[in-house]
């Protein structure tokens, strides 16, 4: 298959998502937003990937680039592309289907519970999310559920966690692609941000649950494997 990803910073990569794609012979481009690189036609791509960053949808003024990032973006989904959208990522895909993207009332730093909402009781959802787990999240934006998107996920400081747009779009608010690795770059470029708050955690209280990413990346490899079979 072919994917491709978006990214908006360089600490912000693929994490798992890469490993996954290298294991299964998968292709793999890449455009840097953040350097001026082009984008490519959508025809080019089977699968896009957009990843997450530290700038809001609503920052064209800053980042010039987004405007074109979101018209290929809605190219992508009007072409009935494979879309998967990770913070950010499904930020900037509720923003191009219509939906608001807002401050959200508490910043959402650190390892916290997600649940599975009531329209996700039935398959392939109750096979790739767990009724409640564990995922990490770095975000302070969240955003109104697109009209014609399934909610899939809430939590307790974030009510759209996840969404699903047919017919294989698909938007996370939370990481299950993130690494030791790129969790400590997070926490290198932008720890100012681990202020006492009561959805932020400290430092050491995000390093002390590292055993929660090995389950979050074998609910990412599902979920990625649920959308090249999609």
């Amino acid at each position: 298959m072919r994917i491709h990803y978006l990214q908006h910073v360089p600490f912000e990569g693929l994490g798992h998502i890469e490993t996954w794609a290298r294991q299964q012979g998968h292709g793999l481009t890449a455009t840097a937003l953040f350097s001026g690189e082009p984008l490519p036609a959508p025809e080019a791509l089977e699968l896009l990937v957009i990843m997450g960053g530290p700038m809001g949808v609503y920052d064209s003024a800053e980042y010039p680039w987004l405007v074109r990032e979101k018209r290929f973006i809605e190219q992508a989904l009007a072409a009935k592309k494979k879309v998967l959208g990770i913070c950010l990522g499904a930020q900037l895909m509720a923003d191009v289907l219509g939906a608001r993207v807002y401050k959200n009332r508490h910043k959402e730093i650190g390892w916290f519970p997600v649940t599975r909402t009531q329209g996700a009781q039935s398959p392939p959802w109750t096979g790739l999310l767990p009724e409640h787990f564990f995922a990490f999240h770095w975000h302070g934006d969240t955003f109104d559920l697109p009209a014609g998107a399934v909610h899939l996920a809430q939590s307790v400081a974030c009510r759209h966690q996840a969404f699903f747009y047919p017919p294989a779009a698909l938007g996370l608010q939370f990481h299950l692609e993130s690494t030791q690795q790129s969790i400590e770059q997070l926490i290198f470029h932008c720890g100012h941000e681990l202020v006492p708050e009561p959805c932020i955690q400290s430092e050491a209280d995000i390093r002390g649950q590292y055993e929660r990413i090995a389950p979050s990346n074998e609910r990412m490899e599902s979920i990625l494997n649920f959308l090249v079979d999609s």
